[in-house]
């Protein structure tokens, strides 16, 4: 086992990244790294195009292999080649998002890789012609606290649809986010909860970074299957302690990836420790590789994160609390259910992010929750994947002229008002 980690250490040391730009028919290169030398790698998908002058808010541009991904940006959840409630023809047109997430973890149980290879990847089997990032599992692995054993080798686990038992390792995840074919792939690693006692951390993180090894390794082993590269982000772990966030987030930067990603945030822990670990976390990772906050969040968290710094954001949020009558508003919350929108016949939003948010009025949205009406919860969903979606766009234009702290200030203060 000792000398396995020696090896995969080694490989981490001289692992190259490629990326095949599909639409561009470009193809870009990291270079190998030199062992001990964590500046020699040099980026060449993300471009960073602004700074805040008020704020660590950044704007950037990330190419892949399906397209470009300007930051910062909200990805909708995907989860199993499908986001809840909206046609892939209304997420492209009225949504319109840069890059949408998938789950290795719901794609390996249903349909299965036999029938995504079939399909060539979950692109094609899906009709999205756009950027598509997959998380590794290993969040769903967590949540599944009462049937899986975490251990060294990796993470058993029953099927919470049929029971039956499986084994996600290192390496058979990045098998199976080949065989997805997503455009960014994530390491397999360990969400820790909320509390956490510092000596599982500890060893928590100290796992991951033994993943992460074994994970870039079988990388150089299994090719993609579909004519294209794929970027790999690490994930910073450490829970909500100070010094194994940065460690980790030493860790993860030495690896000379072409992103990384900080997890085990939003999982019960109060906004100020999250801020705090984001802060922490950013002020270490590398500046010229985008960073993307798993998992987060509300409006205003995610308006509070870019202002330290950080570029993606995925969650659930928009669209599982659309299917419960929460709309989001630059105004702040309404709970579409409640009486005093009985009568209101005024458009759902008049900013008009989507087209729902002006053909249809808040008595309709109501009367169609009331009535326990399917269309409510698209329509709903729509409006909230719209408003996020607009948020980070308008962060990222007042990002590039120099007025998003002062915007930020402000909008802060009305996204958390209820309505």
């Amino acid at each position: 086992m000792r000398e396995a980690h020696a090896n995969a250490g080694i490989a981490r040391q001289n692992f190259i990244f490629l990326l095949r730009g599909k639409a561009a028919g470009v193809v870009y290169f990291w270079p190998q790294r030199i062992q001990g030398d964590s500046q020699n790698t040099k980026p060449v998908a993300f471009t960073l195009k602004h700074t805040d002058p008020g704020s660590k808010a950044r704007a950037g541009v990330l190419q892949t292999a399906h397209g470009e991904i300007r930051t910062p940006i909200f990805m909708p959840v995907g989860t199993a080649g499908t986001v809840k409630g909206v046609h892939q023809r209304e997420l492209r047109n009225d949504v319109d998002p840069d890059v949408i997430l998938g789950n290795t973890y719901h794609l390996f149980l249903r349909p299965g890789m036999e029938i995504l290879e079939a399909a060539g990847g979950l692109h094609p089997f899906m009709g999205w012609d756009r950027p598509i990032l997959t998380d590794s599992g290993g969040y769903q692995v967590y949540s599944l606290s009462g049937t899986r054993k975490i251990k060294e080798e990796g993470v058993k686990f029953q099927s919470h649809i049929d029971g039956s038992r499986h084994l996600f390792t290192p390496e058979r995840v990045m098998e199976l986010q080949r065989s997805i074919g997503a455009d960014i792939i994530m390491a397999f690693d360990e969400c820790t909860p909320y509390p956490c006692d510092y000596r599982y951390a500890k060893r928590s993180m100290d796992m991951t970074h033994r993943w992460l090894d074994r994970c870039m390794a079988h990388l150089e082993e299994a090719p993609p299957l579909y004519g294209f590269d794929q970027l790999f982000f690490p994930i910073v772990q450490g829970s909500v302690y100070k010094d194994l966030r940065k460690a980790s987030a030493e860790y993860i930067a030495n690896a000379g990836a072409p992103g990384n990603a900080i997890g085990g945030l939003s999982v019960g822990e109060p906004a100020e420790e999250l801020y705090g670990m984001a802060e922490v976390v950013c002020d270490i990772l590398p500046a010229e590789k985008p960073r993307y906050l798993m998992g987060v969040g509300t409006p205003a968290n995610l308006l509070e994160c870019i202002a330290l710094g950080v570029d993606m954001f995925d969650c659930v949020m928009p669209t599982r609390n659309a299917r419960n009558g929460m709309l989001f508003t630059s105004e702040g919350t309404i709970n579409i259910k409640n009486k005093k929108w009985e009568a209101d016949f005024s458009p759902l939003d008049p900013m008009g992010h989507t087209f729902v948010d002006t053909e249809y009025t808040r008595a309709y949205l109501r009367h169609l929750f009331a009535a326990n009406e399917y269309l409510g919860k698209q329509i709903a969903t729509l409006h909230n994947l719209g408003f996020y979606l607009w948020l980070v766009r308008e962060a990222r234009r007042r990002i590039l002229d120099g007025t998003f702290a002062g915007w930020k200030s402000e909008m802060v203060q009305k996204l958390d008002k209820r309505l």
